[in-house]
């Protein structure tokens, strides 16, 4: 007998046997036996899915003379008449080749003949979208009322090339790509019934190449084992396929991690050498960074098309990238995707790419470097804190974090007096404020006009040693930071501490339904103040009168700011500004 593609030969019979579609099979097999079986039917979607596959079954089950519920028997005279293409009940047109106006014409004329031998005259139109305007036009009375015995099943890959008026007057069926593992799956079983031994990571690349289409998957099977023969090994499929091998992509990410520039070389000499397609490379560099972002997001490899063994490799990274470098990569692989297609010398381009790639610095977020400063040494922190002025926001020279943040120093009452000095004689106050965990830069702040031996440090103050001055002096600034975490605490700006009793810190509010509010939320508000002012103590809020202190505040704050203007406009103080290069010490 002579040889049958794996196409052919293992082609479906039955619906039960049609690969991926069961949302069309079922449908199909339910109408048949509730005997509601439409006079047209469309099978859209992509190549080698099992459209005219299921055109035919559905054909051979309607005319089979001893069915089994919704499947043909495959053993009746129609069956067999179908299967040795010689019934004359089912015909099956090239919708390529017979798109004039005459075959259509021809095709409506032998619709009124009834069936030779089974129950339903069925015509299968194969690439359907084919046909003429024309052709369409003059089938559109004989598909919207067609006599009873006869069905037209249409298939096409190009859906949006039929005309909507022919689409309406049949039962749309959407067939979807075969999944990866359906592929697989199937390929392998038909490797055993054959006697043909090949290994996972074969079955895989024949599966990626196929791109969901299970008639091209059958066809490189058929290729495969005619180089190979019954053993098929994995590194001689990729030299027949020119796949490119995917060691070299993890040779890539680890080059990233471990800032390797010569493996950029030896990558790319690899890749001209074996005539392997740079873009075919890019491209497969772009899954691969796809295949680690959904190990990272989901922490699982089952959305993975890969074989088993890569899998494992996927997990194996899963901590070496943070979701914010993969998305730089992958928008960066992106952009060298379209950039690559115009490059007069493609090899050249690959190599400054990658150099780029490796180049990148690994980014943090802001909630990872605070996280990684509160961690560290108490020495530390002061060192860094020291080098900010409390009048300016730290900048961020790194483009590669991903959040922008400002210090938002606590305002100066107005009680406190401006001073101001000259050159000569230069003191500085001290300045109270909250031990806040920030993310200093690299580049330092100094203060040029003032010595650092007499400078007093915010970090400096311990602990045990936080007291209720500076507690009630930097009050407004806790609580704006409590109300951007939990709003439902809105009120708590409102509040004001009064005592520092047996490390508990007594805080008065205004209205007593708050003061619930504000217990319940006491192990949050602990946290935050210990995050906030280094120092450990429990929030205890007791219900009073602040409309009587909020006055007097009010009062000063007026008395005060008129004595800094009449300060300010002082002559000699205006002298020494200008002559003597003064200052003011806030």
């Amino acid at each position: 007998m002579a040889f049958i593609v794996t196409a052919r030969k293992w082609r479906p019979q039955l619906f039960n046997e049609v690969v991926g579609q069961a949302h069309i099979t079922t449908t199909l097999k339910n109408a048949i036996e509730n005997d509601r079986v439409g006079h047209a039917y469309i099978f859209a979607g992509p190549r080698g899915v099992g459209k005219t596959t299921t055109a035919r079954i559905l054909a051979k089950r309607l005319n089979c003379m001893s069915p089994n519920g919704g499947e043909p028997c495959d053993k009746c005279d129609a069956c067999n008449n179908f299967l040795k293409s010689q019934s004359l009940d089912i015909i099956e047109i090239d919708g390529a080749s017979n798109r004039g106006i005459d075959e259509i014409k021809t095709l409506i004329e032998s619709v009124k003949y009834s069936p030779t031998s089974g129950k339903y005259k069925v015509y299968i139109i194969d690439e359907v979208h084919m046909l003429s305007t024309t052709s369409f036009n003059a089938l559109l009375k004989t598909l919207e009322e067609p006599p009873e015995h006869t069905i037209f099943i249409f298939a096409t890959t190009d859906i949006h090339k039929v005309p909507l008026t022919i689409i309406s007057r049949c039962q749309r069926f959407d067939f979807r790509r075969i999944e990866h593992d359906e592929i697989k799956s199937l390929l392998a079983k038909i490797a055993k019934e054959e006697k043909i031994k090949i290994d996972d990571e074969s079955l895989t690349l024949i599966a990626k190449k196929a791109d969901g289409a299970l008639r091209d998957a059958e066809s490189i099977f058929d290729q495969i084992v005619s180089f190979c023969g019954t053993d098929v090994d994995v590194k001689i499929l990729r030299q027949m396929l020119n796949l490119i091998d995917d060691e070299i992509y993890f040779d890539i990410s680890d080059a990233i991690s471990n800032k390797n520039f010569k493996t950029v070389y030896e990558v790319s000499e690899k890749l001209y050498s074996n005539g392997w397609n740079f873009i075919d490379f890019i491209n497969g560099l772009v899954e691969h960074f796809r295949n680690i972002m959904t190990v990272v997001v989901t922490e699982t490899a089952d959305l993975i098309e890969a074989s088993e063994a890569y899998k494992k490799k996927y997990i194996s990274l899963y901590d070496k990238f943070s979701e914010s470098d993969l998305l730089r990569i992958l928008s960066f692989l992106t952009k060298v995707q379209n950039e690559l297609r115009f490059s007069q010398n493609q090899k050249l381009k690959i190599e400054i790419s990658l150099s780029h790639l490796i180049g990148l610095a690994q980014s943090s977020t802001i909630t990872e470097l605070i996280s990684k400063l509160g961690n560290s040494e108490t020495g530390v922190v002061k060192k860094k804190l020291r080098e900010i002025k409390p009048t300016e926001s730290p900048k961020v020279e790194s483009v590669e974090k991903t959040e922008t943040f400002k210090i938002d120093y606590p305002k100066k009452k107005p009680s406190q007096q401006k001073k101001i000095v000259d050159n000569k004689t230069t003191e500085k106050p001290k300045i109270e404020e909250p031990a806040r965990t920030v993310t200093p830069d690299n580049e330092t702040l100094e203060n040029k006009s003032s010595s650092k031996n007499d400078s007093t440090d915010l970090a400096e103050v311990k602990p045990e040693a936080a007291s209720i001055e500076t507690i009630k002096q930097n009050w407004s600034f806790f609580t704006k930071d409590v109300v951007k975490e939990k709003f439902l605490l809105e009120s708590i700006t409102s509040s004001h501490p009064t005592t520092i009793d047996n490390n508990k810190l007594i805080v008065e509010v205004a209205h007593k339904e708050d003061v619930d509010v504000f217990n319940n939320a006491k192990s949050y508000l602990n946290n935050k103040l210990f995050e906030t002012f280094r120092t450990k103590l429990s929030i205890y809020f007791i219900e009073g009168n602040l409309i009587e202190q909020s006055e007097q505040e009010e009062s000063q704050e007026i008395k005060n700011t008129e004595t800094d203007d009449i300060f300010n406009n002082h002559p000699v103080i205006k002298a020494i500004v200008k002559e003597l290069g003064g200052r003011e010490i806030k």
